[in-house]
């Protein structure tokens, strides 16, 4: 009777393992099934969306359906990520998003209403954004060495911009502060235009930013690029040194995009979508008008992209902590 028992608990086993089986394919199959939605979290006609727009055409190609491109904008990204926090976890409503939406604003606000790596699931990281140490030209420094005797000689004389508390532009110079033991003071601005004004005027001396900006004012004159934060030298300032070779031994501290869906969207979905994304990668044209925006292209599928994610978001922690920054 018993063995009876096993053996009828077996089949239904082995039957509820093949329908769920045959229903994940079946999904993936359909999928998708009816446009996809690329919510963004920032207004149109930023990096993100420049981002977003380049990859969504050859997206549409991949796919078979439409890509269509949603902005909810607010609080640092995260209007846009509640949004996609609460989409039907079907695959057809993904996010776009950078550095500060998935792993500084947890640490950054004390009421986010949502958690990157519990209430997401990572599909592909797509680029890494490094970031210029930039100097006002009066500053007499050439390189990132006698930038820190000058700086160390003059502790708290020497002022740093940024875009904003607790933004990537605020958290690599205090990381930078960290590595060397630096005493410089933070001027937050409303956004990165008025902070580079300032840079340029000599009101601060110091400034992380963007390539793209920082590459074309540097060769105007107008700020003198000292290092950038990538492991190897970027393509806009093939002269300037990476941090690590001007001395600061393991200073890699790079931005980054990627796509990620609500949690719980069938792997089989997230495979697709990532497998689309890395096919749209490998197109030259993707990877030099990509480089062109100041993103290096740096494909991760969804299992790595996961592993990184996890790997950075302590690491973003300990700089926020230390920074000091703090919103609600």
């Amino acid at each position: 009777m018993k063995s009876k028992i096993a053996l009828k608990t077996c089949w239904t086993l082995a039957a509820g393992l093949l329908l769920s089986v045959a229903a994940s394919a079946q999904t993936a199959a359909s999928f998708p099934s009816k446009p996809v939605r690329i919510v963004v979290g920032f207004p149109a006609g930023g990096p993100l969306d420049q981002h977003a727009r380049l990859l969504s055409d050859r997206l549409q190609a991949v796919l078979g359906q439409p890509v269509v491109m949603d902005y909810k904008a607010g609080a640092g990204g995260t209007v846009g990520a509640q949004d996609v926090m609460k989409a039907p976890a079907d695959g057809h409503t993904i996010m776009l998003a950078n550095t500060g939406v998935m792993v500084i604003n947890p640490a950054l606000y004390s009421r986010l209403p949502y958690a990157t790596l519990k209430d997401f699931t990572p599909i592909a990281r797509t680029a890494m954004q490094p970031l210029a140490l930039l100097v006002n030209p009066s500053v007499p420094a050439k390189n990132l060495q006698e930038f820190m005797a000058y700086a160390k000689s003059r502790p708290g004389q020497v002022n740093f911009g940024s875009a904003g508390n607790g933004g990537i532009s605020h958290l690599v110079p205090e990381m930078f502060k960290t590595a060397t033991g630096l005493f410089m003071v933070h001027i937050p601005y409303r956004g990165s235009a008025p902070a580079f004004t300032d840079l340029m005027g000599g009101q601060v001396q110091f400034m992380a930013e963007s390539i793209p900006q920082a590459a074309a004012y540097h060769k105007q004159g107008k700020v003198r690029a000292l290092a950038v934060t990538s492991k190897e030298r970027n393509p806009a300032l093939p002269d300037v040194p990476t941090v690590i070779e001007s001395g600061i031994k393991g200073f890699e501290v790079v931005g980054f995009y990627g796509f990620l869906a609500p949690a719980g969207t069938p792997k089989d979905v997230v495979a697709k979508l990532s497998d689309a994304f890395g096919q749209v990668m490998q197109s030259p044209d993707v990877k030099s008008r990509m480089v062109s925006q100041g993103a290096d292209p740096a494909f991760l599928g969804a299992d790595d992209f996961a592993k990184f994610l996890a790997a950075e978001m302590p690491r973003w922690a300990d700089a926020v902590k230390k920074s000091g920054a703090k919103l609600d």
